[in-house]
């Protein structure tokens, strides 16, 4: 059945391109991520989980942030409120790192954040976790626990007919190139279900991790950390995961 199971083929920018071409492809992705609202399942769960008065202020890690943009969009969003959001935006492309100026940026991999325990306040995750494999998925979603003090966000395409029609319908509208349009589609043939992402969550020792789909286009999976809850002891990692590590 289409779409029944992930598709293992690489997107075009999954590798490093010439700049020109990366920032060609993030103008293109904050047009389709403005006409999905990418911003709004942060804008509000964030309050929802974490109450408004802890809102006031939170450092946040943007794990997989590209050039920035949606640390910029929900910063923006909480200065309007008068709240004070810090994000640090950690992305392997230097490339797409270039495109967001004089912010706080980190390059780094998602598998080894370079940060202690606890260091963000929330961690977050946006249209990035169908770039890996499973095995990198939980390497992703330990990692991104190990560094959370309340709170983690994942939010991912959600693989079905109806947004991959849709994402097709609205590129007959929107002007992008031919590159982008394939990778697009070929991110939602990457995507994943709602079980695909808990059952991950569960492996890698976040066995409270929740999910469910926003609007049939995404999922969103999150974790709250209690306030009296600590590190949990840590997950043995698997031998394909250990064999990920030593290709790095």
């Amino acid at each position: 059945m289409f779409l029944s199971r992930r598709t293992a083929q690489e997107e075009y920018f999954d590798s490093e391109r010439p700049i020109e071409e990366v920032a060609e492809f993030f103008r293109s992705l904050g047009r389709v991520n403005r006409f999905f609202d990418f911003a709004e399942p942060f804008r509000e769960l964030l309050p929802r989980l974490l109450g408004e008065a802890q809102c006031r202020a939170l450092s946040i890690l943007d794990v997989g942030a590209g050039d920035g943009s949606l640390g910029r969009t929900v910063e923006a969003w909480a200065t309007a409120r008068g709240w004070n959001w810090r994000v640090a935006n950690l992305d392997c492309s230097l490339a797409a790192l270039g495109l967001n100026g004089e912010r706080m940026n980190v390059a780094g991999s998602a598998a080894r954040l370079p940060f202690r325990q606890e260091s963000f306040d929330v961690v977050i995750t946006s249209q990035m976790a169908h770039h890996l494999t499973e095995v990198e998925v939980k390497m992703l979603l330990r990692e991104t626990w190990r560094v959370a003090r309340r709170v983690v966000i994942v939010c991912d395409l959600h693989r079905n007919i109806g947004l991959y029609l849709l994402l097709r319908l609205l590129f007959c509208f929107q002007k992008h190139p031919a590159s982008f349009r394939a990778d697009g589609l070929l991110s939602v043939k990457r995507g994943w279900r709602v079980e695909e992402l808990l059952s991950l969550a569960r492996e890698a020792g976040i066995p409270q991790a929740k999910a469910k789909l926003r609007f049939g286009a995404r999922i969103v999976l999150h974790a709250e950390r209690m306030p009296q809850e600590g590190i949990l002891p840590s997950v043995a990692r698997t031998r394909s995961e250990r064999q990920y590590l030593a290709s790095d």
